[in-house]
């Protein structure tokens, strides 16, 4: 079954057996979702982008409803905003996106979605991970790591995948620490080959720097 790449992230985003989230805390998630959104239309040729503006380039619906959602909205915003307005603008919507994908992925079979109460009283909801999803998620990181311990150039989708995979902070899970070590370079070197990928990194350091001066002035 072929994934879409904020199916791909959000797989890779969910510990494999509890399903409870991994890698760094929010925003770092919603951003990377949103980027994931734009790389995935950007692949699907419905947009494009330079270096001062995304623009839609294809109206054709794709028939998944996150994607056509998105955009919708970037097709009916007024003026001209760039990719980086964009990957914020999606992440704000984070959680809307986030229960869209984890719905497509449950009826995909690829999650499975539980209920229950922590300490008997809190609700709480996991997506531990199908068969079908630990295959699926066995593939994409091995895929991805085989991009960062080889010379080849990548494919612009492993490119991008390695990019959010970096931004929220789940190289660890992809590479061990000794492969880490080694390729760490070659690791920025393919996360940065794309726009998207470059533009993600930045708009991560900033939020995270901006968090860091808060704490650091109370």
């Amino acid at each position: 079954m072929k994934l879409t790449m904020p199916e791909e992230i959000m797989l890779l985003l969910l510990d494999d057996k509890t399903g409870r989230p991994v890698g760094r805390p929010a925003p770092a998630g919603d951003y990377a979702l949103g980027s994931a959104i734009l790389m995935q239309l950007s692949l699907d040729n419905r947009i494009d982008t330079d270096p001062e503006r995304l623009m839609v380039t294809s109206h054709k619906p794709s028939g998944d409803p996150v994607l056509d959602e998105a955009l919708a909205q970037i097709a009916t915003s007024l003026g001209l905003r760039d990719s980086r307005h964009w990957i914020v603008e999606l992440g704000r919507q984070g959680d809307h996106f986030r229960h869209m994908i984890l719905d497509r992925l449950v009826a995909k079979g690829v999650l499975k979605k539980e209920e229950g109460r922590f300490l008997w009283v809190i609700p709480d909801r996991r997506y531990p991970k199908a068969a079908e999803g630990e295959a699926d998620v066995m593939e994409v990181r091995a895929r991805l790591r085989k991009v960062l311990l080889e010379d080849d150039i990548p494919e612009p989708h492993d490119s991008l995948m390695i990019g959010l995979a970096r931004a929220t902070g789940i190289i660890p899970l992809i590479l061990t620490p000794e492969e880490q070590e080694a390729v760490g370079p070659r690791v920025d070197q393919v996360a940065d080959l794309e726009e998207l990928g470059r533009t993600l990194s930045a708009v991560t350091r900033e939020v995270y720097a901006m968090m860091l001066a808060f704490a650091g002035s109370h």
